[in-house]
């Protein structure tokens, strides 16, 4: 009798959405300024539009993931 309060497909949603989030934090990484050099690739699309949406993504559907309830048999 196993009385879990997650199945087997929430923890499936749950490392998927974990690893979007994952995804979305590496894209933020990069080279960053100096006080003697400046970077302009610091405010690059990818960095402050596109990464931080895919992380939002992530986050939701770790929520979905968390909530999702499977039909029972």
């Amino acid at each position: 009798m196993n009385n879990f309060a997650f199945s087997k497909i929430n923890f499936i949603l749950i490392g998927i959405s974990m690893v979007i989030v994952v995804i979305g934090f590496l894209l933020m990484i990069g080279a960053s300024s100096d006080e003697t050099n400046f970077n302009p690739e610091i405010f690059s699309d990818m960095r402050i539009k596109v990464a931080p949406v895919i992380c939002l993504v992530g986050f939701l559907s770790v929520i979905f993931g968390i909530m999702y309830r499977p039909k029972n048999k």
